[in-house]
């Protein structure tokens, strides 16, 4: 219920907000002029038809036209598409034979994501239940993460963020249920919608190798093997997406593209930096210093909670397995802190190996975006309440006020995006 309130406050705000002089105009060029008439489809399209949902929208129209495209993965135009067919079938005026998805129907269909954010916070609570076994911490994190860092982009848009989210928890939940296979098919479906979905498969080789090797200091044939067909099986998609693109841009054609003679070409990696200037420190000027400062509230905090609990679980618990004198165990946590599980450890390293890409190699304030997709961050966050109440307080208020104002933003057309 409370999720369904935040989800719809989102929407409200971003709705409100979206009648606000816009900083670029694109959204009424496409949509074209308004019914003489009230319209909510019309009313709800033009408030969520911001930055990348361009880019989707586009794709989902005409497919993969432009170069730059290839850089948004086709999970959201795929959403889109299929949702704009179920609206188009309800609504006799759309039913002409062979008529391309207007502008509105694909942005009423990545309002899907409105519903799948919903379902996440319920697996949230399942989630944090498993590692912690604590209700009240289950409920804490679970209310934290209906103030994430960027509502907008993660409750009401077309944009990846929810659905990759939604399927990234749901993963998860498998992980820790051992469920190994049902975990993979749902990593394998996010990464059509987020290119770090590749780093998802990290948790089944944690689970399926690394977590029986530290319980008993072996691990069978079997289940090395088990864990490279199923990490393969994540990894397959974005690797014949690549592949999709060279066989367009580099075989058969007489110029083929500069990318195509690379040590390993990949035409998104390629666009990242070519269109997005993404690469190691190429973000880090003085133009983009307001940027890092948008992104460094939760940078900030899953640094401090991956380095805590490296420094006080992880590391103490890699050292006695690698004693040969001690034996197998799960390594005693700095005053038997709820908060340092063992069972979280994937999770810490997930939300650092993506934090140090974030900060060094990308649009550092992408993590607005992206810290939402980890657990970690509202296990961070509820950490912070419980030991460090004074610091908690600071996290809840910056995520309300910020909450807001980038709605606003988001509505008017401002940054970040």
């Amino acid at each position: 219920m409370l999720s369904c309130a935040a989800t719809g406050l989102t929407l409200l705000l971003t709705v409100l907000s979206s009648r606000l002089p816009l900083f670029d105009s694109s959204p009424h060029v496409l949509l074209g002029d308004p019914p003489p008439h009230f319209s909510l489809r019309r009313i709800l399209a033009s408030s969520v038809l911001r930055w990348d949902a361009f880019h989707f929208g586009n794709v989902a129209k005409s497919g993969y036209v432009y170069e730059n495209e290839w850089a948004f993965l086709p999970g959201v135009p795929w959403v889109m598409r299929a949702c704009a067919s179920i609206l188009r079938a309800v609504d006799p005026s759309k039913q002409v034979a062979g008529a391309p998805f207007d502008w509105e129907e694909l942005m009423l269909g990545g309002l899907l994501g409105s519903f799948v954010s919903i379902v996440s916070v319920e697996d949230l609570y399942d989630l944090t239940m498993l590692h912690f076994h604590s209700p009240s911490i289950a409920l804490l994190a679970s209310l934290l993460s209906l103030l994430p860092s960027s509502p907008a982009t993660l409750r009401i848009t077309g944009y990846s963020e929810p659905f990759f989210t939604f399927l990234s928890y749901k993963g998860m939940l498998c992980c820790a249920r051992k469920q190994w296979l049902m975990a993979t098919c749902f990593f394998a479906l996010a990464t059509t919608f987020r290119s770090n979905g590749i780093f998802l498969c990290g948790f089944v080789a944690w689970g399926l190798v690394v977590e029986p090797l530290l319980e008993s200091k072996k691990v069978s044939l079997g289940r090395l093997l088990y864990a490279a067909v199923l990490c393969t099986t994540v990894l397959a998609f974005f690797v014949w997406y690549q592949y999709q693109a060279y066989r367009r841009f580099c075989t058969g054609s007489i110029a083929p593209a500069t990318w195509c003679d690379a040590f390993v070409p990949s035409i998104y990696t390629y666009v990242q930096a070519k269109y997005w200037n993404v690469g190691f420190l190429r973000y880090w000027t003085v133009q983009q210093l307001p940027n890092f400062l948008l992104g460094a509230p939760p940078l900030l905090l899953l640094f401090t909670f991956t380095l805590q609990y490296a420094r006080f679980a992880l590391i103490p618990r890699l050292a006695a397995f690698a004693s040969p004198s001690s034996a197998p165990s799960t390594a005693p946590t700095q005053k038997a802190s709820p908060f340092l599980s063992p069972s979280i450890a994937p999770h810490v390293i997930h939300a650092l190996v993506l934090s140090l890409l974030l900060l060094f190699a990308s649009h550092t304030q992408i993590v607005l975006r992206l810290a939402a997709s980890m657990p970690l961050t509202y296990w961070a966050a509820a950490w912070l309440l419980v030991e460090r109440p004074n610091l908690g307080k600071w996290w809840v208020g910056w995520s309300v006020v910020w909450g807001a104002v980038s709605c606003v933003l988001w509505a008017v057309f401002l940054p970040p995006a």
